[in-house]
């Protein structure tokens, strides 16, 4: 064990000692001595503090301080009625200090008493109070604003959980300041009743059992308690500022005194004002002018001083900070830096600033934090910060969205308007500016405010501008996910399903497969829509087919066959057959005979005429089943599925190709359509 910790532990011993052992006079005064230099310390320590948290042991560390003068004082108590001596520094505190004068003394100690109690204390406790109600209070606001700061690309990952971190800490610190400050108003009516003891029970000893007359035991006694109760009462004065002073300690660049003086007398004019007040009020009262003359003098000679110091010219600092920028431009890290490119980057026309302003009603960036949410939960992936930013090439009133620097997707929208969508049959009175629903290419809309309700009425879709923008960038970056799982991201993905799963990747990663084979399963999967949060499903699957093959098509194809039941819940519907179109045996045999095998893998190669042909009659049914406004879904043996996605992905990428084995054995299947040649 380290010596610190064995010191600490220690001196919690020793308190609970100073209760119930008695202790010598002369090791009494050491303890007091030790016992005002930590408070002094403590005191000193929350004045050079720039914030509260630099000092976050301080709750717990006043209980101990507090423990320990209390022990303090039932050790004294114990010498001063049991031996009638309490050490010498008790006896000097209650001659030197009080001068020989017991009424002086008992003075002095109630006055101690009263500031700590009444002024300290109370209000140290409901500053406590009222900042850990309003901290708890904070805690979502706060936690919202990192989420937006994250969102819009002003810190990272790392910046936003130090910041959650942070709020998390202080909403614990504050709630222990308010009990700490019980601690100290407990110790404060303990010191007061201590004292009492001492001082009637010890005349009582004095005259009874020493045999004192009454002057001489109330004067010997007196002294003792007196000294006793101040010796308690400096340093707990001293842990009562102290507490004071962290609760009521604002976040700042320097330490109080530096703030003090700095914001003090940051005006030079009052220095003068107060300077020639206190001159006048020499002239003009019986005070005299040789009292205020000084202080007076002091102030004038002070703001006088302060007003010569030259203020940094605001042109020149601009023009330094244009230099520095000039100068970092031209310095190949810049240059570097320029090289980044953001997963994904959401830019706006300024017409849109206010979809992102939280100024003007904007909440752009809470449903940014919901849409990542959601795909998380959807997807099973972690998506990348969105960086938001408005760009002055853009029109006003458009957007675009890019994935690793290109861009995948553009609308427009009309602040000012709501986007209806027909039901499919229009209304000629719905009177609006026509336009594409940009997330799933409807027919729609731009109508205004007073039409809103009548199209409503009519049964129009009507949503507004950010719901419109929110909705797309969710469907562009759900189709487009496979993109943004790399292999940093699979490790991530892999190093969180190790903290429950260790024996499970263990088997898989880095033997038989490596990060950038899992990588690849991972993305096949989200490629076709297939989520990916079921992990240990994928593990268990990779860990037995791995140690065989690392094709990681075949892989794929293994994986998708244990996440059946999770396919299957993803098309079909309790009570609805799911409709389906399959394959003829014809197609799929001229497809299991257009398998290629090459060292780098198997591939599909027909004839183009068969395979223009097998496309055709594939867009034929997917249009039939369209027109009956129902999923199009192709249905084939396990044997060629992925060959049939090669060939149709390009062509048709949002129609779902699955396997017999894909689906659970209860699945009602019913064929509507089938692809011949």
């Amino acid at each position: 064990m380290a010596v610190k910790d064995l010191s600490v532990l220690l001196s919690v011993i020793l308190i609970v000692a100073m209760l119930v052992i008695p202790f010598p006079p002369w090791l009494l005064s050491i303890l007091i001595i030790i016992n005002m230099a930590l408070a002094l310390l403590v005191l000193l320590t929350a004045m050079n503090m720039k914030e509260a948290l630099e000092f976050s042991i301080f709750p717990s560390l006043v209980l101990l301080l507090t423990l320990f003068r209390i022990g303090l004082n039932v050790s004294t108590m114990r010498a001063i009625l049991s031996e009638g001596d309490a050490g010498k520094v008790v006896e000097a505190f209650g001659s030197f200090v009080t001068g020989g004068n017991v009424i002086v003394g008992l003075v002095v100690f109630l006055i101690l008493v009263i500031i700590q109690f009444i002024v300290i204390t109370k209000g140290t406790e409901r500053v406590s109070e009222v900042a850990a109600r309003f901290t708890l209070d904070a805690m979502p606001g706060k936690q919202m604003s990192i989420d937006a700061d994250l969102n819009a690309g002003m810190i990272s990952e790392h910046d936003a959980r130090d910041r959650r971190e942070k709020v998390s800490r202080e909403a614990d610190f504050y709630g222990a300041m308010d009990g700490a400050s019980k601690f100290v108003k407990g110790d404060a009516i303990a010191s007061i009743i201590i004292t009492l003891i001492n001082l009637i029970v010890g005349i009582i000893i004095g005259m009874t059992q020493l045999g004192l007359p009454i002057g001489e035991a109330a004067m010997k006694f007196s002294m003792l308690t007196i000294g006793d109760g101040l010796v308690s009462q400096i340093p707990a004065l001293l842990i009562s500022t102290a507490t004071g002073i962290v609760v009521t300690r604002a976040a700042s660049d320097g330490n109080i005194g530096s703030d003090i003086t700095k914001q003090l007398f940051a005006y030079p004019k009052m220095l003068y004002i107060t300077g020639i007040t206190l001159i006048l009020l020499g002239i003009l009262s019986p005070i005299g002018i040789l009292l205020t003359m000084p202080v007076g003098g002091l102030l004038i000679f002070g703001g006088y001083m302060i007003s010569r110091t030259p203020e940094p010219d605001k042109e020149q600092l601009q023009e330094l900070e244009e230099e520095v920028q000039t100068d970092e431009m031209k310095s190949p890290e810049s240059v570097v830096n320029l090289l980044n490119v953001d997963q994904i980057e959401f830019e706006f026309g300024y017409g849109l600033i206010p979809l992102a302003d939280a100024n003007q009603g904007g909440d752009l960036l809470d449903r940014i934090v919901m849409i990542r949410r959601q795909l998380a939960i959807e997807l099973g992936l972690v998506i990348p910060v969105v960086r938001i930013r408005d760009n002055i090439q853009l029109q006003p009133n458009e957007y675009r969205l890019k994935i690793k620097g290109s861009v995948l997707a553009k609308g427009e929208l009309l602040l000012d308007h709501y986007l209806a969508m027909s039901p499919g049959i229009e209304d000629h009175s719905i009177e609006g500016i026509d336009t594409i629903e940009p997330s799933f290419g409807l027919p729609a809309k731009w109508i205004t405010e007073a039409m809103k309700e009548q199209a409503e009425m009519f049964g129009y879709t009507v949503v507004d501008p950010p719901s419109v923008v929110s909705t797309h960038l969710t469907e562009v970056i759900k189709n487009n996910a496979y993109e943004l799982i790399g292999r940093q991201e699979t490790k991530q993905l892999v190093d969180h399903l190790q903290q429950s799963y260790p024996i499970l990747v263990e088997e898989v990663t880095p033997n038989p497969l490596s990060v950038g084979e899992v990588q690849k399963v991972l993305g096949k999967l989200l490629k076709e829509n297939v989520s990916i949060r079921n992990l240990p499903i994928i593990f268990e699957t990779l860990a037995d087919y791995g140690k065989t093959t690392t094709d990681t098509d075949l892989l794929t194809e293994y994986v998708r066959q244990a996440l059946a039941r999770q396919i299957t819940n993803q098309f079909y519907d309790e009570g609805e057959a799911l409709k389906v179109v399959t394959l003829s045996g014809k197609v799929e045999k001229l497809i299991a005979d257009g398998i290629q095998q090459t060292e780098h893998g198997r591939f599909l190669s027909i004839d183009p005429t068969n395979s223009q042909t097998i496309l055709e009659s594939i867009a034929s049914q997917v249009e039939q089943l369209s027109m009956m406004e129902q999923t199009p879904i192709v249905l084939c043996s396990p044997a060629v599925r992925m060959y049939v996605r090669q060939l149709t992905e390009r062509y048709f990428p949002q129609v779902p190709i699955l396997s017999y084995n894909e689906l659970e054995a209860n699945a009602e299947v019913q064929s509507v359509g089938v692809v011949n040649v």
